[in-house]
C-alpha cells in the first residue's frame, strides 16, 4: 500500500523543431498536461496527457478543472492498484468524458505504485516484461511540396517502409504527395483525413483519385458514423482506421457487424490512460480487430513509454505504431533517456536498459 501525500498539476509547453500541420490543427509546441503523484514516503510518479478539443473535446483548462475536482478524493481513497480500479469503476462515465485529464493522473499514480513496489510498470500490471524491437511508421504532415519531398526522402533513406500521410483535401496537392511515394517499391501507405469530408460520397469520390492501393484510411468523415465508414471501406477495398471515432472499450459493439473493416488507432492519452487502453486492446483481440498504437503530436517519452507497454502486450494484433519522435521533434524532452526510434523506425528495448528499472524507468 502507498498512500498519496500530494498530487501536482502543471502544463508542458515545449517548442517543436518544426511545426506539424494536419486538417484539424497546426502545432508549433506541445500542449500537454503533466501530473506528479507523491507518496507519503516521498516517491514521485509522473504522468502526461495531451487534451485535444477535436479528439475528445478536452482542453488544458478542462483537464485542470477535472484534476481540482478529484484531487482530494484520490489522495484519500487510492492506496494500491485495486483501490485505483475501484475508484475508476465508480466514475466510469465521468472518465469517458475526460479521458486525457484522467490519463495524466492515472499514469502518475501507477508509476508511484510501481516504484513503491520496486517493480517495472509491466510487473505491476501483470503484463509481459518489456522486450524486443518496435517498428514505428513514418508520419508525414500536411506540408509544402518541397518540405514533403525532403521529409519523405529522409524517412526513405533511413529505411522506413510504413508511411502515414496527412491529407489536405486538395486533390492536386495530395496526388503530388502520393505520386512521390508511388516511386518506392515495397512500402505500405495509409492516409489520415482528419474528418475532412461531410459525407461518405465525398470521400468515395476523392480517395480513388489518389490512384494508390492504400492500406487504410483514417477518419475520412465525421466521427462515429460507423455505417458510412463501413460503406467507404467496402467501396475502396481497404481498412477504415478509427481515431476520434473510437475512445473507449464499450464502443467495440459498434464494430461487431463489420469486424474486418476496422483498425483502431489506440492512443493512450485519448483512451484515458494505461488501464483503459489495455481494456481496449483486450476487447479488440476478442473482436478480431487490429490495433495501431498511436500517439498525440508532441508527446514526451512518458507517453511513449506507456504506449510501449500496450504495444508489447498486443503484439498479436498490432498493425503499426506511431510516435517515439522524442527530440527528433521536440526541442527538448523532459526525460532521460529520450525514447526515439532509430534507423528504419526501429526502437530496440535492448538499447534502453533503464526501462527495466521500477516504474517507467525514466529519469525526469
Amino acid at each position: 500500500m502507498a498512500r498519496i501525500r500530494e498530487l501536482r498539476f502543471a502544463v508542458l509547453a515545449i517548442p517543436f523543431k518544426v511545426a506539424f500541420r494536419h486538417a484539424s490543427a497546426e502545432r508549433a509546441e506541445t500542449s500537454s498536461v503533466w501530473v506528479e503523484s507523491v507518496s507519503e514516503g516521498g516517491v514521485v510518479g509522473r504522468g502526461e496527457s495531451c487534451p485535444r478539443p477535436y479528439v475528445t473535446g478536452e482542453t488544458i483548462e478542462s483537464a485542470q478543472a477535472f484534476f481540482s475536482r478529484h484531487e482530494a478524493a484520490l489522495c484519500a481513497q487510492v492506496v494500491d492498484l485495486e483501490s485505483l480500479r475501484s475508484w475508476m469503476a465508480e466514475r466510469r462515465h465521468e472518465l469517458d468524458g475526460n479521458p486525457a485529464a484522467w490519463c495524466a493522473i492515472e499514469l502518475a499514480i501507477l508509476e508511484m505504485l510501481a516504484i513503491e513496489s520496486g517493480v517495472a510498470i509491466e510487473k505491476l500490471l501483470a503484463l509481459p516484461p518489456l522486450a524486443g524491437r518496435f517498428q514505428y511508421s513514418a508520419v508525414l504532415g500536411d506540408m509544402s511540396h518541397d518540405a514533403f519531398q525532403a521529409t519523405a526522402g529522409q524517412y526513405r533513406r533511413q529505411g522506413f517502409t510504413d508511411f502515414k500521410v496527412k491529407l489536405s483535401g486538395n486533390l492536386d496537392r495530395d496526388r503530388e504527395k502520393i505520386a512521390l511515394l508511388r516511386e518506392w517499391p515495397g512500402i505500405r501507405v495509409r492516409v489520415d483525413a482528419n474528418n475532412l469530408w461531410r459525407t461518405a460520397d465525398e470521400a468515395i469520390a476523392f480517395l480513388p483519385a489518389l490512384d494508390y492501393p492504400l492500406f487504410g484510411v483514417e477518419e475520412p468523415i465525421a466521427p462515429g458514423e460507423y455505417a458510412q465508414l463501413a460503406r467507404i471501406a467496402a467501396r475502396l477495398g481497404c481498412k477504415m482506421i478509427l481515431d476520434e471515432s473510437f475512445l473507449r472499450a464499450s464502443q467495440m459493439d459498434q464494430l461487431a457487424a463489420d469486424a474486418d473493416a476496422w483498425i483502431i488507432n489506440l492512443r493512450v492519452s485519448k483512451m484515458g490512460g494505461l488501464l483503459r487502453s489495455l481494456d481496449v486492446a483486450r476487447a479488440a483481440r476478442k473482436a478480431n480487430v487490429g490495433l495501431i498504437v498511436g500517439a498525440q503530436v508532441g508527446e514526451t517519452s512518458v507517453l511513449t513509454r506507456a504506449a510501449l507497454a500496450v504495444a508489447h502486450a498486443s503484439r498479436d494484433i498490432l498493425v503499426a505504431q506511431e510516435g517515439a519522435f522524442g527530440t527528433l521533434l521536440l526541442e527538448r524532452d523532459v526525460c532521460h533517456p529520450s525514447l526515439t526510434f532509430g534507423a528504419g523506425g526501429v526502437l530496440d528495448v535492448a538499447a534502453y536498459p533503464a526501462l527495466e528499472r521500477p516504474g517507467f524507468g525514466l529519469t525526469v
